[in-house]
């Protein structure tokens, strides 16, 4: 009996601890959180320094070969290590192909010859003007329109690593957002709505370019060119517009005009005074342009 009681006590432990204690499955779930925040922070980390990276045993007798090339030749090696950025630029550095740092400037910087090259950004805002593009509009007429786009350098470094030529890239990609942009407006749209499309547009390219470190300040559509045919058309279609105008008004005072001749008709019929007057001033009138031969009515 006794060895019947212990082997309960036993399994009634075993339950006990395996209730108490979590399973290996409801404790997995946890394991990858942690392990997947650790990688995340791993990988931000390596993005947001540039300076940390090994050289390799090459690049560090490079770099020992360069020091002493500088020291050997110290102080003529100066006029080559050390540059000057000015006030609206910035350097780029590369050690062995990778960035050293951020963006350098203004003001001097070190650089170690064989082993450091720069490249230089303006950071000014720049001005380019979009050629003419034939553009289909909404309503199937074709017009040839130019912008001129103003936009600057936000981020050096990016500007450097993610595209080959920035103010080349902006301004083709300028000329096919006009294109995107005035293909979906009607003609009327084009011509009175300018604001508009040029806040759409610069919207447009802010979004494209915002991963090449560029930022487009303004956006301005300069002129919009008719084909002849179609200006010929707009015009005569003006002057009939303006001729029905001068009709319209023309009518209106024909008609102002006869009920003032109606209500003086009126005036003078109604008083036989008048009547006599204004008869005298009709042969006065008649008197005056000099005719030879006078016929009196007579009553």
């Amino acid at each position: 009996m006794r060895g019947v009681k212990q082997h309960h006590s036993w399994k009634a432990d075993d339950e006990r601890r395996q209730r108490s204690t979590p399973s290996s499955h409801q404790a997995s779930p946890t394991r990858p959180q942690n392990t997947s925040s650790g990688y995340h922070m791993h990988e931000k980390f390596d993005t947001d320094s540039h300076e940390d990276y090994n050289l390799g045993i090459c690049g560090y007798i490079l770099l020992a070969l360069s020091y002493a090339l500088i020291c050997l030749t110290f102080p003529f090696s100066l006029t080559v290590c050390l540059k000057v950025v000015q006030e609206y630029e910035r350097a780029v550095m590369f050690r062995l192909g990778r960035i050293l740092g951020g963006a350098k400037g203004p003001g001097l910087f070190i650089i170690i010859p064989c082993v450091d090259a720069y490249t230089k950004v303006d950071l000014r805002t720049v001005t380019f003007d979009v050629p003419p593009q034939e553009i289909l509009t909404k309503d199937s007429v074709t017009v040839a329109v130019d912008a001129v786009v103003y936009f600057r350098v936000f981020d050096p470094v990016i500007s450097i690593t993610n595209v080959e030529d920035a103010p080349k890239s902006t301004q083709l990609l300028a000329a096919t957002s006009l294109r995107n942009v005035l293909g979906t407006k009607s003609l009327q749209e084009i011509l009175s709505d300018r604001e508009s499309i040029a806040q759409t547009m610069q919207a447009a390219l802010d979004e494209g370019t915002e991963g090449w470190g560029v930022r487009v300040e303004r956006v301005e559509v300069k002129d919009v060119r008719l084909p002849v045919q179609l200006q010929r058309a707009m015009a005569a279609e003006a002057e009939a517009a303006r001729e029905a105008r001068a009709k319209v008004i023309a009518a209106e005072g024909e008609q102002k005009a006869a009920r003032a001749l109606k209500d003086a008709a009126d005036v003078i019929m109604q008083s036989p005074t008048a009547l006599q007057l204004r008869y005298l001033q009709t042969l006065t009138t008649i008197a005056s342009e000099k005719n030879s031969t006078i016929v009196f009515p007579i009553p």
